[in-house]
């Protein structure tokens, strides 16, 4: 980290962030009302707030998840540096498949799976991110999926890095779309070899020729054409040319030489997370070095556990796993963080210590800073405050997403959705289920929790009900857009246009006994109803407002009188008019906000 720099966890207050800069909570807050925003001393910031007022300073900082800055000593506690420096051994290439939504990817992925395993088998593991070993012509290879939606490209960013070789997937009706060129970029920055599929050769529309013109403009030139990048033309749903495919990325791994310690403690990565009936937390881990063994005191994130059973992506129990394997473990004590990384500890002693430490100072940092906020509640002062310095409304959420990825695109989407007159109020922001806490900190702000590919337990749903918090579960993300952005547009001050809806012409002014004065009128346009808007207005002046309470057509009441018929208004509430004034009848119809 360059000298300078200065450390901050993100979800600072004010109180927390200003003396890391020399500057107090005060200052933060004044900085803020002056840029149109307005935050109490006590409440979480965003990471561009944050960033915002160092700017300002000209200051440097780098922003760190909760207890990041801990971290080192806790790597050294599991002796992370002892597992560098071993004897390795050929490895399984991992791969990536990206590409633009509906070209085809998942079909791909099943295509693969079901003509390289074994028929019959038990189901492999089918959540956000799906991980799998195929074997090919005795070359295992391990898959991992990635989202194919736009506002993952924090995600997609994630998998590249991790990945050893990446599978573009392009449609050949439809070419390069924008979701290609940005895991184009992500490959690009992980300088992993990129093959393309050219998938849907089958379609009609078909044209490969263009496919290969619109990449070579992205720098992927054809290995036919002169360049480097093999473009292997194929039909998933068909299975035409999918072996090919796959004896590329096998021709492709041995050029690599991939390898990794075969043996000695394992270390890799979380791909997924959850809690399962009759299971308790499962997480899904990617091996990258040593060997996982079932009994041995496995390590993820915050949480830890002696591994009680290790089962493959065919659903079968295992006492092992190495390199590039991707594997379900049983036994950790809490649900890991997808994206945590997991190490093997060398007792049980120290996984614990270390587990403990983490999720304390994440819990102390993030979820106890929300808690107290939440207990405390806000002064009335506040309230009043806030209310006098901005007009702008304020729609308080919390948000809660399966993987740091998409938290965080979610959270970045969520805040283009903002207008002039409302602003989205990140209260808390965070991986993995809701908590008490979220709930606690909801009831106390009046927020509504959106859980996107996490779901709250029985128990949560059973408290949100009782303390009248609303929690929204999405699995797609155009859903949550479309719900927050028909609130923020619902919370938008109304905007009216007024609409004349009838105007009369005032010919004399009659008394009318039990009745009182009427003013005899020709309805010259529109139509006057009964309880409409009126003005009367004599020489283009407004001489009064009010509502027409009155209409009669000759000695009845009417309910309307239309344009060309006579009709006599009561002048109860003024008794004024004469003849040659007019009579307006309008309406204010809300505008419709988009």
């Amino acid at each position: 980290m360059p000298e300078g720099t200065i450390v901050i966890e993100r979800l600072g207050s004010a109180q927390d962030v200003g003396p890391k800069l020399s500057r107090t909570a005060a200052d933060i807050v004044r900085w803020l009302l002056q840029n149109g925003e307005m935050v109490m001393a006590t409440q979480p910031m965003t990471d561009e707030q944050i960033k915002g007022f160092a700017d300002s300073l000209g200051a440097d900082v780098r922003l760190v998840d909760a207890g990041e800055e801990r971290e080192e000593e806790m790597r050294d506690m599991l002796g992370v540096e002892d597992l560098d420096g071993r004897d390795s051994a050929p490895r399984p290439p991992v791969v990536t498949i990206m590409g633009h939504v509906d070209h085809g990817k998942t079909k791909l992925l099943d295509t693969i799976r079901n003509a390289n395993v074994v028929a019959g088998e038990a189901g492999g593991i089918t959540q956000h991110i799906g991980a799998y070993m195929v074997d090919h012509n005795g070359k295992a290879l391990t898959f991992i999926d990635t989202p194919g939606h736009e506002a993952f490209t924090a995600i997609r960013a994630r998998g590249a890095d991790a990945t050893d070789i990446v599978v573009l997937v392009v449609a050949a009706d439809d070419g390069v779309m924008p979701q290609t060129i940005e895991a184009i970029n992500h490959a690009k920055a992980a300088e992993v070899p990129i093959l393309v599929a050219v998938n849907k050769m089958d379609r009609e529309g078909a044209n490969p020729d263009r496919v290969m013109q619109q990449l070579s403009e992205h720098g992927l030139v054809p290995e036919s054409w002169g360049g480097d990048t093999q473009m292997i033309q194929i039909s998933a749903l068909k299975n035409e040319n999918v072996d090919g495919l796959l004896e590329a990325i096998v021709l492709t791994a041995e050029v690599e030489e991939l390898a990794a310690p075969p043996t000695g403690r394992a270390a890799g990565v979380v791909l997924e997370s959850n809690l399962e009936v009759g299971r308790g937390p499962v997480a899904t881990i990617l091996v990258q070095q040593g060997i996982v063994e079932v009994g041995q005191p496995l390590v993820a994130g915050g949480t830890w556990g002696r591994v009680r059973a290790l089962i493959n992506d065919r659903g079968e129990r295992v006492k092992s796993a190495g390199p590039s394997t991707p594997v379900q473990v049983l036994g950790l004590s809490d649900v890991p963080r997808a994206g945590d990384d997991f190490v093997i500890a060398q007792d049980e002693k120290t996984a614990g210590k270390v587990a403990d430490t983490r999720a304390h100072h994440r819990r102390v940092a993030s979820l106890g800073r929300d808690a107290s906020s939440a207990a405390s509640g806000a002064r009335l002062e506040d309230l009043f405050s806030e209310v006098q310095l901005t007009a702008a409304a304020k729609l308080p959420v919390i948000v809660r997403a399966d993987t740091h990825g998409s938290l965080e695109a979610l959270v970045a989407s969520l805040a283009r959705l903002e207008r002039t007159e409302v602003k989205i109020n990140f209260l808390h922001s965070a991986v993995g289920a809701p908590t008490e806490n979220d709930v606690q900190l909801a009831q106390a702000s009046g927020a509504t929790i959106i859980a996107f590919n996490v779901r709250p337990d029985r128990g949560l749903r059973t408290l949100a009900d009782k303390e009248g918090v609303e929690i929204r579960t999405y699995e797609i993300i155009y859903d949550v857009l479309d719900d927050i952005e028909n609130a923020v547009i619902g919370m938008l001050v109304p905007e009216f246009e007024e609409i004349v809806t009838g105007e009369a012409e005032v010919r004399e002014v009659f008394r009318i006994k039990g009745v009182g004065l009427v003013a005899g009128c020709l309805v010259q346009s529109g139509t006057i109803k009964r309880n409409d808007k009126v003005r009367f207005l004599r020489d283009g002046t407004i001489i009064w407002k009010g509502t027409l309470t009155s209409l009669k057509r000759f000695t009845d009441d009417a309910t309307e009188v239309r344009a060309g018929f006579e009709c006599g208004v009561g002048l109860s509430d003024f008794q004024d008019l004469v003849g040659g004034d007019v009579i307006e009848t309008y309406e204010d119809r809300e505008i419709p906000r988009t």
